[in-house]
Formats: structure tokens, C-alpha cells, sequence
């Protein structure tokens, strides 16, 4: 399989009134792809999928159709633990011709096991449309449902045309080696400081929440596998606090546009300390949209 190179995890821009902005939504996604993103990623952890409801989602996939973005630059990220809701957000999604999807586990049931999970996907690619792509979406400390090297690499022995490849958002040094050392199943990489390293094994690229901000300098980490020590710094900056409200305050500040910063609850802002501390490491500036 050919690379995928660098998906842009993209954050969500709202209105002051909560209301997707998919005017701003669309030309960012364009933005970050003109300065070397290969791809988008919509509706992901980044992007505060779990708080967009089905309803809100087709506006966003029909103007991305309007805007001229190609769906087969476009993952949809695929929130929801029931097979039939999921199946939902799939046949929408392939309505505008999106057929790939960030597949999160089901998430609600505490320690569910190997079999019971890899029952629950059987289920659903048994149920979705053929055309339905999926990386699974490896995230244990968001969705508390780990996801086994047995349990990925079983999935895709046994459904080649399904499993395209896994995102590993672990942060685990360990599990992504692992995977790689195998070679069994494409790897992305969630974390950005790892992503050198990973490349340089054959990993398949990244969808990241820094590529927001810095989709030229991601683009060269996957193309060179050569580390970035001043973004693998502000990574750090990042994740030692809330990361979405983080990465929006970044944003904010490197376009001069104050709605990035506009979050749905349960999130909430960052603290006037937390944020001045952040923000004045400063960031490279995007193109202002």
C-alpha cells in the first residue's frame, strides 16, 4: 500500500453561536493542503467529533463537494457505539463520496475483551456498504478501550479490503514499533514527536492535530524522517495541558482569528495562565483565513 502521508486532523470552527463555520471549515482545509497536507481529516478527536451530531455533519460534506476538494482527500472520523449509528454516519459519508473512516472502538462498556470487540467489528463490516474504508483509531487514553496488536493485526489478515491501516495515538513508543516491526498493517502516527522515527520504519504517515498549524513542516517530517525539535517542543507545550482548546489558542494566534477559539462543552477554554503561557512560545503563522 502507498503511503498516506499527512492528514490534517482538523479542528472544527464555530460561531460564537455554536454553529459549525463551514465557510472557515472548508478554507482552512484548503489552506493546509496548498502548503503540503496530502489529506484532511473531518469529525476526529481534534475536531470534536463526539459533540457533532449526524444532522450537522451533511452540511459540512456538501459544501466540502461545492468547494472542489476531492473526497478522496477527505477521512471522516466515525464516533458512536452502536453498529447502527455508525453505519449511519458511513452511508452519509458516501453520499458525497467519502468511503474512508477513522473507525473509534465502541467505547461505553468498560473492558470489553479481545472477542467482544473483534465480534463488533465483524458485525459492522458485515452490515456497512462494501465501498466503506476504515483505519482503525488506536486512542486507549480518550476511549479507556485499548485495542491489542493480536486484535488489529487479526482484523486485517482476515479483512484485507476492510482494514486499510491503523492510526496509533497511544504515545506508546513500544506498540507503534511493534506494529512497524511486524508490517502486517499501515501505521499512522497520532503522535507528532514520534512520527520521524515511525517514517523512517515505513510507517504510512500521520493524521495529527499540529498539522493545523504547521502543515509544511509536517509535510517535510514525513518526507525527510528527519525530527522537528522546535514542534516536537511545542508538542509538549501542547499535550501537557487540554490539547483542543490548546491547539485552537495556537491557531487563534497565528491567523489573528479569535473564532478558532470557540469550543463546544463539555470543553472549555484554557486558563488566562495556562493560555499565556502557551501562546507565548509563539507558533509559525498559516495563511490568515
Amino acid at each position: 500500500m502507498a503511503g498516506i502521508g499527512i492528514s490534517v486532523a482538523l479542528l472544527t470552527p464555530f460561531t460564537t453561536d455554536g454553529e459549525i463555520d463551514t465557510t472557515l471549515l472548508f478554507a482552512h482545509a484548503r489552506d493546509v493542503m496548498d502548503k503540503g497536507a496530502h489529506g484532511v481529516t473531518l469529525f476526529g478527536t481534534t475536531g470534536e467529533g463526539a459533540s457533532i451530531a449526524i444532522a450537522e455533519r451533511a452540511p459540512v460534506f456538501a459544501a466540502f463537494r461545492e468547494a472542489g476538494i476531492a473526497p478522496e482527500k477527505v477521512f471522516v472520523g466515525l464516533c458512536a457505539t452502536s453498529i447502527g449509528d455508525t453505519v449511519v454516519q458511513i452511508d452519509q459519508a458516501l453520499e458525497y463520496g467519502i468511503d474512508t473512516f477513522l473507525l473509534l472502538p465502541p467505547y461505553y462498556f468498560p473492558a470489553p475483551d479481545d472477542a467482544g470487540l473483534r465480534a463488533w467489528h465483524e458485525q459492522l463490516f458485515k452490515i456497512a456498504n462494501p465501498r466503506a474504508k476504515f483505519i482503525l483509531y488506536h486512542i486507549p487514553q480518550i476511549t479507556g478501550v485499548p485495542l491489542s496488536f493480536e486484535l488489529v493485526t487479526g482484523l486485517r489478515a482476515d479483512y484485507p479490503d476492510r482494514v486499510i491501516a491503523l492510526k496509533d495515538s497511544s504515545g506508546s513508543w513500544e506498540n507503534t514499533e511493534r506494529l512497524l516491526k511486524d508490517g502486517s498493517l499501515p501505521v499512522l502516527v497520532g503522535d507528532e514527536r514520534l512520527l520521524h522515527r515511525a517514517v523512517a520504519m515505513g510507517a504510512a504517515g500521520s493524521i495529527c492535530g499540529m498539522a493545523n498549524l504547521h502543515p509544511a513542516r509536517l509535510r517535510a517530517l514525513y518526507d525527510t524522517a528527519k525530527e522537528d525539535i522546535a514542534l516536537s517542543r511545542q508538542v509538549d507545550a501542547v499535550v501537557s495541558g487540554p490539547v483542543v482548546p490548546g491547539v485552537r489558542a495556537l491557531l487563534a494566534q497565528a491567523t489573528g482569528n479569535p473564532a478558532w477559539e470557540n469550543l463546544r462543552a463539555p470543553l472549555s477554554p484554557l486558563s488566562a495562565s495556562a493560555r499565556a503561557a502557551l501562546l507565548a512560545q509563539g507558533a509559525d503563522e498559516p495563511a490568515r483565513v
